[in-house]
């Protein structure tokens, strides 16, 4: 257990690598579910990505909005980042090269936790307050982004994917400005009724300067969160002079990143766009397997030995 906030108790499961022989980075791992539900277990299987490959793997808990509103899961995951850091040496991890990897709500909350500035979101009394909760390296999958451009960009009702693992479901008409949308239900309230608390959630809302580089990754039969969302991302890190890679992949829904036999089925099509943070764009078309896209990311910025 890394954390009690509240009396609601917060657990990280960790994978080691074997035999490495130095120290190694770590991977944490964010769940999805709208936020209002799943747990660390919710994921692939992360001792097969990337625990057997030279990293270290760390899947964690944070407060459901069930238990706690916005700004609470935000706090945990900056919290598990400093716990991670206070342990590191213990586990034979390297305390400076720290990753994240979050799946639609999770993977909101791994933007947030790299875009927003350091000082924002440690609750007074923070634990482990001699370590800081700066990441160098991020990837996403399928996040809400903008809060105010979910709808606009979303499908009409009817024609929502059936996909079982679309955890991110809003109200019964389908609108994420509904008071029981998971988004309203994540800030507390509708989302059209509270602006200051939309603003702090968004992780586009925070400008700056360049950030730990970002590999965004969106199904283009995604009819939860609509692609845009990513593309939104992308724009926005540009901006910043941010090393950053979109990958918009053929074929898939919401919720790919839970399935650990996702690349069965072989390579997939996909439009891979990169900026560095020099500026310097390019975009091609290629087929590969999923899973290792994302580990050859991890493997240039985090370094394993």
């Amino acid at each position: 257990m890394y954390a009690r906030p509240g009396g609601v108790p917060l657990h990280a499961d960790v994978y080691l690598p074997e035999g490495t022989g130095s120290l190694c980075p770590a991977i944490i791992w964010i769940h999805g579910g709208g936020w209002r539900s799943g747990n660390r277990e919710l994921g692939p299987d992360l001792r097969r990505f990337f625990g057997g490959h030279g990293f270290a793997m760390v899947a964690i808990d944070y407060r459901l909005s069930r238990a706690a509103v916005f700004p609470a899961q935000i706090e945990d995951v900056r919290t598990a980042i400093r716990w991670l850091r206070s342990v590191a040496p213990g586990y034979g991890i390297d305390a400076t090269r720290i990753g994240l990897w979050g799946a639609s709500a999770g993977g909101h909350l791994a933007a947030l936790a790299a875009l927003a500035p350091l000082d924002c979101f440690r609750a007074p009394g923070a634990l482990y307050p001699e370590q800081d909760h700066a990441i160098q390296a991020v990837a996403i999958g399928y996040a809400p982004i903008d809060f105010l451009q979910l709808d606009a960009h979303r499908p009409p009702p009817g024609t929502r994917s059936e996909d079982p693992e679309s955890l991110l479901l809003p109200g019964p008409d389908g609108r994420s400005a509904d008071a029981d949308s998971y988004e309203s239900l994540l800030l507390g309230a509708p989302i059209g009724t509270c602006p200051d608390r939309v603003r702090a959630a968004n992780p586009i809302a925070y400008p700056g300067g360049p950030s730990a580089p970002f590999l965004i990754l969106h199904g283009l039969a995604d009819t939860t969160v609509a692609p845009h969302q990513s593309e939104l991302l992308y724009d926005a890190l540009r901006a910043r002079r941010t090393n950053v890679a979109l990958t918009l992949i053929d074929g898939l829904g919401h919720g790919f990143l839970n399935r650990t036999h996702l690349d069965t089925a072989g390579p997939r099509w996909m439009e891979l766009r990169e900026t560095s943070s020099e500026g310097k764009a390019s975009t091609s078309r290629q087929c590969q397997l999923v899973f290792p896209v994302i580990e050859a990311f991890f493997r240039a910025t985090l370094n394993p030995a």
